[in-house]
């Protein structure tokens, strides 16, 4: 059919409300649809939302019905027609269309109503993005990161981009991914922290915001082998400094996500109760306290070990606020963590735990800034020497006191939207043996 276009605009659905009983273009792909009588319902998806579109005609061989009953499952189409303010239509509005234009007829799409396998969605992930809670996730995940990025910005960090393929390491030899770089070896970053370090150096306050990659041989729901980490760091700031600044931004974000993104978490049926509970100040608790605390609960774990999945959920049990644990054993943490000057045998780090057992969001700390503290520290831990002259002479020239830390946004994607495994809290997970799409 065609259908007079004059007065007429392409619009998104996210914006329909704007233009109650005016004539409007959406161009998507078919949700759904459903036939009574006379009425023919077509819900419809452009990627800002999902609309109704209805025809109405008393003709059964009317030429939209017959496009219609042509439509399948994901067939890309172009509805016309007034917008239609209705109470029982998904969103308030529908479209009551006076023209329909087939794009393009999928056939046989592999995602139907029923239930799949978990390997068979992750291995149709480049299509389970179409399905309803799937795109509530990354739409949350998206305004997560606009938040991140406002907040920072908004206190005069300094954005800056660290590299990807680097000679050093950061959290340990252990889990890198090793590639040849012309003539020489080089690793995927397992942090930009390094480098913001020097950054920080040359603006006071920065922050990185990027991918990162840890070849951990791990199948928990918490562990991915790409993941993106926001990581800022600020000359002449201690421990406290950014603690204070970790739940200033935990804070932020939990605010953005509950006053834009209400809607997505109806979808995911996440009960926002306990997010509105999070207020200034979380719990804090030394390392050692908290081992204690966790012994005390039945758990085997000794002063020593680093904490598991079992000790973050015990944590979730204690406290319905995010924990800040702080002084760990030096032996348990990174070459250049800051020593306590009451106590050497433990370190100025902190880990912040998310609730209801969803585990460490946050690591950081304040980083050694005495030049021959940092050389006897890559020596006890046996790293390459020539590998980290650059960043020993950010102690030979103006070193201060300086902290930061990094924040997970696949695990705080996760814990807001209360996922089960962290794999659908990023659009293409890479995990063990699965780099496929």
């Amino acid at each position: 059919m065609t259908y007079n276009s004059i007065n007429m605009k392409r619009i998104y659905i996210e914006e329909v409300s704007q233009y109650k009983n005016e004539k409007v273009e959406i161009r998507g792909w078919v949700y759904n649809k459903r036939s009574s009588g006379k009425v023919r319902f077509l819900l419809v998806r452009d990627g800002t939302g999902i609309i109704q579109a209805t025809i109405f005609s008393p003709e059964k061989d009317h030429p939209l019905f017959q496009l219609f009953d042509n439509l399948t499952q994901e067939s890309a189409v172009i509805v016309r027609g007034q917008v239609k303010e209705d109470p029982r239509a998904p969103g308030g509005y529908e479209i009551a269309v006076n023209d329909l234009e087939t794009v393009h007829i999928a056939q046989n799409y592999p995602i139907t109503p029923k239930e799949h396998s978990v390997p068979f969605l992750m291995e149709h992930r480049h299509l389970w993005l179409r399905s309803r809670k799937q795109h509530a996730i990354l739409q949350i995940r998206w305004e997560i990161i606009r938040a991140i990025r406002d907040f920072f910005d908004g206190l005069g960090f300094r954005l800056i981009d660290a590299p990807i393929l680097t000679p050093s390491a950061c959290e340990g030899t252990t889990t890198l991914f090793e590639t040849e770089y012309f003539d020489q070896k080089a690793y995927l970053s397992q942090s930009g922290q390094l480098y913001m370090e020097a950054a920080a150096m040359a603006f006071g306050k920065v922050y990185c915001f990027g991918p990162t990659f840890r070849a951990e041989k791990s199948k928990t729901r918490r562990h991915l082998i790409e993941f993106w980490m926001v990581e800022p760091e600020v000359a002449f700031a201690t421990l406290e400094d950014i603690i204070l600044l970790a739940e200033d931004l935990i804070l932020f974000i939990l605010e953005r996500v509950l006053t834009k993104r209400r809607a997505e978490l109806e979808i995911l049926e996440r009960d926002p109760g306990p997010l509105e509970k999070i207020a200034k100040p979380f719990i804090r608790l030394t390392y050692e306290q908290t081992v204690k605390k966790l012994q005390q609960m039945g758990s085997k774990m000794l002063y020593g070990d680093d904490f598991g999945a079992p000790e973050e959920t015990l944590l979730s049990q204690l406290y319905d606020q995010p924990v800040c644990i702080t002084h760990f054993p030096a032996q348990i943490k990174a070459f250049y963590m800051q020593p306590d000057e009451n106590n050497p045998e433990v370190v100025l780090g902190v880990d912040v735990m998310a609730p209801e057992g969803y585990g460490e969001i946050i690591g950081g700390g304040q980083r050694i800034h005495d030049l021959s503290l940092l050389e006897k520290r890559i020596e006890e831990f046996n790293l390459p020497r020539e590998a980290y002259e650059w960043y020993l002479d950010l102690r030979r020239y103006g070193s201060v006191p300086h902290a930061g830390f990094g924040l997970g946004l696949e695990r705080t994607v996760a814990w807001i939207c209360k996922l089960k495994h962290i794999r659908e809290a990023i659009p293409f997970p890479r995990l063990l043996y699965r780099i496929y799409p």
